[in-house]
């Protein structure tokens, strides 16, 4: 879905464990660059590249991706794009993800069902198993780490916001030529509202909260979940009445 010149929105659907799952990355482009946001779950290139191709984008052409977090829906087709590509494609992400991205440390999801992994039903054991995985097939290595208030000097501006609480190092990313903010999972929408994620899927609900007022400095008009989609009804009211 087109959000401003440059700026699309893709769908990728598929079944994850039995249950629908749609999922949005974001397109950044101009005549220099292509940038990704977020990279899918494992097995999604196929649908990942024909999604930027219904955008009138090439695929190979793609030189740069940007992760918001390590959640395994986040970077599981991070490797397969890599190992597509004949060329170096950059890996952006703040400095608290990379750890668990290039493997270092186990993955904050993981490691709370594993603390707990004597004690779980038979299918959360199966789900951990899977997860954990998963994890071990899709490490790679970040080329440039992000603190946050980075202007990155691509497609009219893209800032960098430290917004942690879903995880320790969590991004959004505001694009100030269209006011259009790239929430990752720190905000989702649900029957058409804007609405913070489930607590129970947040590493510290507290501090996402936090977080959320970090947004209130920006004008925003167009926000991207990626569970969700789009949301562009007074946004900046929205998040503002979120935040408190």
């Amino acid at each position: 879905m087109k959000i401003a010149n440059g700026v699309e929105m893709l769908n990728i659907s598929s079944n994850i464990m039995g249950n629908l799952s749609v999922i949005n990355p974001t397109l950044i482009w101009d005549k220099d660059i292509v940038i990704l946001v977020d990279a899918g779950y494992p097995g999604q290139l196929p649908q990942i590249r024909e999604e930027i191709e219904k955008a009138g984008v090439e695929f190979d052409k793609l030189n740069m991706v940007i992760i918001t977090h390590h959640d395994i829906d986040h970077i599981g087709g991070l490797l397969a794009i890599l190992n597509d590509r004949p060329y170096s494609i950059n890996v952006l992400a703040h400095e608290k993800e990379k750890p668990y991205i290039n493997g270092e440390k186990t993955p904050i999801k993981v490691a709370a069902l594993e603390a707990k992994l004597n004690s779980l039903p038979e299918n959360l054991k199966v789900m951990y198993e899977k997860i954990k995985a998963a994890f071990q097939n899709c490490k790679v290595n970040v080329d440039k780490t992000l603190i946050g208030d980075e202007e990155l000097p691509y497609c009219g501006g893209i800032k960098v916001i430290f917004t942690p609480g879903h995880t320790l190092g969590h991004i959004c990313l505001y694009l100030r030529h269209s006011k259009t903010l790239i929430a990752g999972d720190l905000l989702c929408v649900q029957g058409g509202n804007l609405m913070k994620v489930d607590p129970s899927i947040n590493f510290d609900t507290a501090l996402s909260i936090k977080s959320l007022k970090k947004l209130t400095k920006y004008d925003i008009e167009t926000v991207i979940c990626y569970h969700g989609g789009l949301y562009n009804e007074n946004a900046n009211q929205r998040i503002l009445e979120l935040s408190k």
